[in-house]
């Protein structure tokens, strides 16, 4: 299956955090955006977003999307038993201490998921953006809907009315792996929101806007507080040279 036949709007997606052996991410990310981008899309699948974590020099996150599970095994089989990962796997696995934190995600509705071309995104060689990109990772007890619908009703409008509107917002796809070779985290119920801007400090002021605003100060994020079963984490990432967000 072509790129082009693939939804503009993926339905599964995957939220890829790997840990890296000390010092080894820029081998990784040179070697991923030559060899992993145009032929895992060859492949049926979409490279959404290449990232360093900002936090942590050795870790690097990745996102990619499929339009159905379905697709996601055929894509992943034909990509992880080519000649590609054949040739260039080896290398990219010896920079990996852990490559097993997977989020299995989907869109948290129908107006919430990633829409990205392809044809948007950069050669190799171009610098890396100066853009900043926030992941905010809420976790909620497995078969509880009230925290994401927070979210998505009542926090997600502040965001939008406060800053620039995040770019995507996800909940855990509860289907199974279909592609047991590549484990995922189970037993999971988070949601995800992604934002882009400008630079950090633009964050920054858009987070103070956030926890300054009567409605989500004094309702909507005490409530989602109280269905959390632990504190959001908040990703700070930096898009490499070729990534879409």
């Amino acid at each position: 299956m072509s790129l082009a036949e693939t939804s503009s709007r993926p339905a599964v997606i995957e939220l890829r955090q790997y840990t890296l052996r000390p010092g080894r991410r820029d081998e990784l990310i040179e070697l991923f955006d030559r060899e992993f981008v145009e032929t895992q899309e060859a492949a049926g699948m979409r490279v959404l977003g290449q990232f360093r974590d900002l936090d942590d020099p050795d870790r690097f996150v990745w996102l990619r999307g499929f339009p159905d599970m379905a697709t996601r095994h055929r894509a992943l089989t034909a990509f992880y038993e080519g000649p590609v990962w054949a040739e260039h796997g080896p290398q990219a696995n010896a920079t990996m201490a852990d490559s097993d934190d997977v989020l299995l995600l989907r869109p948290l509705s129908n107006h919430d998921g990633l829409a990205v071309s392809p044809a948007g995104r950069a050669p190799m060689g171009a610098p890396t953006p100066e853009r900043f990109v926030c992941a905010t990772v809420w976790s909620f007890v497995p078969g509880r809907a009230a925290g994401s619908a927070l979210i998505r009703d009542r926090l997600l409008p502040v965001l939008r009315a406060t800053g620039p509107a995040p770019f995507a917002a996800l909940t855990t796809e509860t289907a199974p792996n279909t592609f047991a070779r590549l484990p995922v985290r189970t037993g999971e119920n988070v949601t995800v929101v992604l934002t882009s801007y400008p630079d950090e400090s633009a964050y920054r002021r858009h987070l103070a806007d956030v926890l300054a605003h009567p409605l989500a100060r004094d309702e909507i994020l005490p409530g989602i507080e109280r269905e959390q079963t632990e504190a959001p984490r908040t990703l700070r990432l930096a898009p490499t040279g070729r990534s879409l967000l």
